[in-house]
């Protein structure tokens, strides 16, 4: 077997000459020993930081030196590796000369750009870590009270920062040379291909799917509200219809869902976030401006029954839990950012959500206590902050400030469609690229699109009642946010065991996984005894 050669030439070239693959072998049987040169760090290879690399053998000018034999790159060919993880260099990788690329990483929508940094993952990372989901924060404080809502939003929010800070060191391997750029890629690493499909493919598509189309009935009415307030009642304008009202808001989504991939809606992401953090503060200011309500009580909602009070606190609890949804998003983020062993991505990705954790903890600890002391039990379960708003204040204050609140709501829904869209994206790609073994021709990807957002669409309309049950969404979601990172650090890094990481990661895994029962259990009593309006195809 041959020595390995080093990415840089033996002989001097201008700046502008290719670099050679690390992959390539030396033939030392057809030319003495290169005079030595220094070896550069071993780099977490992306293949995907370009498609040419890819997709064609680049072309190596021969070096001057009769004696010296050029390298040959290695035809690009599927790696050895779970499908569609991204392979790293590493002396491990090398010395197995396992350092095969996979081209079909550079032709799917998260991973075929890699030019991320600190900024993008904090756009990214706050755009879908904060959204329509705070405004009904509220309505958990009406079961649990001042003192037990504070606490469990508390406490919810470390637990949660804990395990996403695991999934962004489990996002790179130096052990295995590996990077895993999905979460469903990490999960099939750490429990099986077979046991993580029935663990965490359901509670992902749900996130990325099931968020989508709530974003489609949001955005839809918030649009009508809009359109409502602009109008004033006096204009002649034909008023449309709630279905209508959804359809131009996914056309305004489908066509915005053409950005070829998560790296290029960076900006997106941003104005997302800056309206997020903008209806958000604009809401608790209002609701504390304008005081509290008339005859307004902070007493802890009671059921009749004891089973059904334990009940609603549970199903209080999932409402908190999704709050604090994205969690299946973060690998996909990171996977935008380029590592090396000397600077993995871990560092500037862990400093990004740092900052993006901060800003969502000052919105979401103000809107939840600000709107609880506003209106106390009179808060809308249906809509939180927002309908409160619209509903006791929609004649107090000025118009154009309220019609801006409505405007950043419809703003970061069409962002937040966006970001949790591109996982599904990025699966139906994969589908064709695994089939035809070539990337999905770009009339593809928008006829693809489209199909997805007005498949969206079609369940919006269809389940209109979709966002009423937040708490069993809470559940559901809970494993992947609270749960599955800890298992996941259990079987990847095998911390010494009766350790504290390893007591810790346990506890915590195993209690996530208790609550995320008990919340389901507890969310489907609440939509049975408060007898949810089902009306199918009839979207209010």
């Amino acid at each position: 077997m041959g020595d390995e050669i080093s990415s840089k030439p033996v002989t001097p070239r201008p700046a502008s000459t290719a670099t050679v693959d690390s992959s390539a072998t030396w033939d030392s049987s057809l030319a003495p020993t290169p005079p030595p040169v220094s070896t550069p760090p071993s780099q977490y290879h992306s293949p995907s930081l370009s498609r040419s690399p890819l997709l064609s053998t680049p072309e190596i000018k021969p070096s001057k030196t009769p004696r010296i034999v050029t390298p040959k790159i290695a035809t690009p060919r599927l790696s050895l590796t779970p499908r569609f993880i991204t392979p790293l260099g590493s002396p491990i990788r090398r010395a197995l000369h396992l350092t095969k690329l996979d081209p079909q990483d550079a032709w799917l929508p998260i991973t075929e750009s890699r030019n991320g940094n600190a900024y993008y993952a904090a756009f990214h990372t706050l755009c879908s870590g904060i959204g329509i989901q705070a405004l009904i924060l509220p309505v958990a404080f009406t079961f649990l009270g001042w003192t037990w809502g504070i606490i469990c939003l508390t406490l919810a929010f470390i637990w949660q920062l804990y395990t996403l800070y695991l999934l962004v060191q489990l996002h790179e391997s130096a052990e295995t040379g590996m990077r895993y750029s999905r979460y469903m890629q990490l999960a099939g690493a750490a429990f099986g291909e077979r046991l993580a499909n029935w663990l965490a493919l359901f509670p992902i598509m749900y996130l990325a799917g099931g968020t989508c189309v709530s974003l489609i009935i949001i955005g839809g009415s918030t649009c009508e509200m809009f359109f409502g307030i602009l109008c004033g009642g006096t204009c002649g304008a034909h008023h449309l219809t709630p279905v209508e009202w959804y359809l131009v808001f996914t056309c305004a989504a489908v066509l915005l869902s053409q950005l070829p991939n998560l790296n290029s809606i960076a900006g997106v992401s941003l104005i997302g976030a800056i309206t997020a953090v903008g209806y958000c503060t604009m809401m608790w200011i209002i609701s504390v401006t304008e005081g509290r309500m008339p005859n307004v009580s902070y007493n802890s909602v009671r059921a009749n029954t004891q089973i059904a009070r334990v009940f609603d606190l549970l199903n209080a609890l999932g409402i908190i839990a999704f709050a604090f949804r994205g969690h299946n998003l973060i690998l996909e983020i990171q996977a935008t950012m380029p590592s090396s062993e000397k600077h993995p991505s871990r560092v500037p990705m862990w400093r990004g959500t740092k900052v993006a954790y901060a800003i969502i903890a000052a919105c979401l600890y103000p809107l939840a206590i600000a709107g609880y002391w506003a209106y106390g039990q009179m808060i809308p379960a249906n809509g939180g902050m927002l309908t409160a708003i619209y509903q006791f204040h929609g004649k107090d204050i000025k118009q154009s400030v309220l019609g801006l609140v409505i405007l950043f709501v419809i703003i970061n829904a069409l962002s937040s469609f966006q970001i949790y869209g591109m996982p599904m994206f990025d699966d139906m790609e994969s589908r064709f690229i695994v089939k035809f073994k070539k990337p999905l021709p770009w009339w593809g990807r928008a006829i693809s699109r489209a199909m997805f957002g007005y498949g969206c669409f079609f369940v919006a309309v269809a389940i209109p009642f979709l966002g009423s049950v937040a708490g069993l969404v809470g559940g559901i979601a809970l494993p992947v946010t609270l749960a599955y990172p800890c298992f996941m650090w259990l079987k990847m890094k095998r911390p010494k065991m009766y350790g504290l990481s390893w007591w810790v990661n346990w506890v915590l895994g195993t209690l996530g996984m208790a609550l995320s029962g008990l919340l389901i259990a507890g969310g489907l009593y609440v939509v049975i005894d408060t007898g949810i309006k089902v009306s199918f195809f009839k979207p209010q």
